[in-house]
């Protein structure tokens, strides 16, 4: 395995100093010279550039920035909003990027609303993100202070004002509509879509872009260096660098830059740069390649690159043999000393307890779901149990596909089904043990 010496973009001003979230920091880093560049464009030819990037939003649905800011309805005022709620389990990059390196997004945000044309902004963060809300807020007072925020930006006519909010640290508030009515003061209700798409009615019903935090993190450095030159870094379906949350059976966790495409999921977890291998050096036995909503991969899947080409064109675990997504940027890996029952019955458990209750699907078969597979790791299982998860589980995604169909409002619910379907495909003889044996049979898998 090798691992590309692509230089990291998002990172590379916290990786290199402590002070990363300081204006002085930033400014002698090069900090606001893509705004100022920005602006001496004009905002289509930096939606351009953006385009030709064929960036993808780092959010999960993994939309391109570019063709998002396109569907803006004709229609004024315009709002922007900066995804930064991030409540998917085992993922937290962009809460790295929101304490180590705010002014990044807050520039990026900027250049956002000046391309679409919008004079508000807000940066939405999850409530518990304390010392991040303080830094971004205090970012954005110092980009103020400092003319890159405000009205008449660096002396020119563009005025861009923006506003952090916390969230209350619900999960569906994640999903961009949901957040919306959030942001409006309303219970995080994910609306339907169509026609509440954001950029149609968004934000007060007015067009409205959203994008995650890592996604603005990016802007910046496009702007700067061209869209050009971003699109030579990875592969066309899936260019420059995604921030990767590596979690779980590794030796060395935590966040990393690395080039999309270029890198396999083996580099992720093996080699020394990243995750340098599995703990107690113990045999890999499953990873969770794109947040804890997507379906699994086996050690066979190591030589498949780390891009939406490679993880949705390769032969996966679930029935129709469909692939998985790289979604939320995280990456889970599992020694053969862990119980895969266990694993979907918590996963499951956090999506009953985050559903927001609209879709019966979701609401009634999460709790059901949770319940049954409560039953089998606690050794109280019974024979049909499986059976009877299958069967609920086809009642949220008909015939199991990848990617499924839209059965409920958001994506929470055709979510519940899949890391337990993955978990019942790859290992069928862990549930029969379970029920056979009357306990689980990892030694250390007491449920919590």
């Amino acid at each position: 395995m090798t691992v590309t010496q692509q230089p990291p973009i998002v990172t590379a001003r916290l990786r290199a100093h402590e002070d990363s979230h300081t204006l002085e920091r930033y400014l002698a880093t090069g900090g606001y010279e893509a705004l100022r560049k920005g602006l001496g464009m004009t905002p289509q030819e930096v939606h351009d550039e953006v385009s030709t990037s064929n960036l993808f939003g780092r959010g999960g649905f993994n939309i391109a920035a570019g063709f998002k800011w396109g569907l803006m309805r004709d229609a004024y005022p315009r709002y922007v909003v900066v995804n930064g709620d991030e409540g998917e389990p085992c993922t937290f990059k962009d809460h790295l990027l929101v304490e180590r390196d705010p002014h990044q997004i807050v520039e990026g945000t900027i250049l956002t609303a000046y391309a679409v044309g919008a004079q508000l902004a807000y940066i939405y963060l999850r409530g518990e993100f304390a010392l991040g809300i303080e830094r971004v807020q205090t970012a954005i007072d110092e980009a103020y202070a400092h003319g890159a925020a405000g009205a008449g930006i660096f002396g020119s006519d563009t005025t861009v004002d923006v506003v952090v909010h916390a969230g209350a640290g619900a999960y569906i508030c994640g999903d961009e509509t949901g957040l919306l009515e959030s942001l409006e003061g309303k219970k995080g209700f994910p609306r339907l879509k169509p026609p509440n798409y954001p950029a149609v009615i968004g934000l007060y019903g007015a067009p409205t872009v959203v994008n995650n935090a890592e996604t603005m993190s990016t802007i910046p450095w496009i702007v700067l260096n061209g869209g050009g030159k971003y699109a030579q870094i990875g592969e066309k379906g899936s260019t420059g660098t995604r921030l990767v949350c590596l979690a779980g059976n590794v030796k060395s966790p935590g966040t990393y830059e690395a080039e999309l495409h270029e890198t396999t999921f083996g580099d992720l977890i093996f080699d020394g740069s990243f995750g340098g291998g599995i703990s107690g050096d113990r045999q890999l036995r499953f990873f969770i390649p794109g947040g804890s909503s997507a379906p699994w991969f086996g050690p066979q899947h190591l030589d498949v690159p780390y891009s939406k080409s490679g993880v949705e064109t390769a032969k996966g675990v679930l029935p129709d043999g469909g692939g998985t997504m790289i979604g939320s940027g995280s990456v889970v890996a599992v020694d053969d000393t862990v119980c895969p029952v266990r694993v979907a019955w918590r996963l499951t458990k956090f999506y009953a307890h985050e559903s927001c209750g609209q879709c019966t699907p979701c609401r009634e078969g999460g709790s059901w779901l949770e319940k049954a597979l409560r039953r089998i790791e606690t050794g109280a299982g019974r024979p049909d149990d499986v059976k009877l998860i299958m069967d609920v589980c086809r009642g949220i995604v008909p015939k199991l596909q990848w990617p499924p169909p839209y059965t409920t409002i958001c994506q929470l619910g055709p979510s519940i089904p899949m890391p337990i379907v993955s978990a019942i495909q790859m290992f069928p003889e862990d549930f029969e043990r379970h029920v056979e044996e009357g306990h689980c049979p990892y030694v250390g898998s007491v449920p919590a």
